[in-house]
């Protein structure tokens, strides 16, 4: 049997070509973070702290803005569960689902409170922060209650700071999703990893897709064995070749196309179809 998933040099401290046309994001966050006075961070319930930007935290901190947390894709957990057994250590905070429309009472309600201990004889802007894939257009869609932000599966969609009207006297700033500049500049397997689970590096474009299901069965025992009804023994190599071989993902001479297998395993992780959850 092949062996595979042994850190070259190529998966280990390699600075990755440049990407030019991401450059500009973190400029322009920051600008929107200088430009507000009230900051929306929008994060994936799932993965709260990991989808957490500290640096940008750091930021709001240091201009002394209010900065308010939105914990979003309540739809993908039990929410019941969540409540009972997770101790959320961040305040100001709302938890929020686009599909399900809830919890837009709850961040106007906070905007609000925020907008008035500042006490301004203008507008107010907030600015909206997040990584890609958080679902930053959707709740400024769903808090504005019509289709302002642009929106798309693609993570990065906005390219450009958009300013949107609440009402007469606030003003959303939407920013493109952005990855923290430590986790974009070197090539590391772990933050790899993180960051192709919690969606801010699309299936469709992460390098080495099988690294990263190797990584999520370590990390999530029995849980895609149970999703697929694939008996891999924690193998993701069975797995993979398993479900190729169901869904005729086939190559020349009957061979599984493993890169299109894995690709397909991780869409299903990103959009929360395989959780420990589900399989309740």
């Amino acid at each position: 049997m092949r062996i595979r998933y042994s850190f070259s040099s190529r998966r280990t401290g390699l600075i990755e070509g440049r990407n030019d046309h991401k450059q500009p994001f973190p400029k322009i966050v920051r600008d929107v973070i200088r430009m507000s006075d009230i900051i929306l961070e929008i994060v994936d319930i799932r993965y709260i702290e990991k989808t957490r930007n500290l640096e940008l935290e750091k930021m709001v901190k240091d201009e002394k803005k209010a900065l308010i947390y939105v914990l979003n894709k309540a739809d993908l957990i039990d929410i019941t569960k969540f409540k009972k057994t997770k101790e959320v250590n961040l305040e100001p905070y709302a938890i929020f689902s686009c599909k399900n429309k809830t919890g837009k009472g709850k961040i106007l309600e906070i905007i609000k409170i925020a907008a008035r201990r500042l006490k301004l004889k203008r507008a107010v802007y907030v600015g909206v922060i997040g990584y890609p894939n958080t679902g930053k257009s959707s709740v400024i869609n769903l808090i504005v209650g019509r289709k302002s932000a642009r929106t798309s599966a693609e993570a990065g969609f906005t390219k450009g700071i958009q300013k949107i009207k609440l009402n007469k006297d606030i003003f959303i700033l939407d920013t493109p999703g952005v990855i923290p500049d430590r986790e974009e500049s070197v090539f590391n397997p772990a933050l790899l990893k993180k960051n192709t689970e919690i969606g801010a590096v699309q299936y469709a474009q992460v390098k080495e897709p099988d690294f990263i299901i190797f990584k999520l069965m370590k990390e999530n025992p029995d849980v895609f064995e149970k999703y697929y009804k694939i008996n891999a023994k924690g193998d993701s190599e069975i797995l993979i070749e398993e479900y190729g071989r169901r869904n005729n993902l086939l190559r020349k001479g009957n061979k599984v196309d493993l890169d299109r297998a894995s690709r397909f395993i991780l869409k299903d992780w990103q959009e929360g179809k395989i959780t420990q959850e589900s399989l309740s």
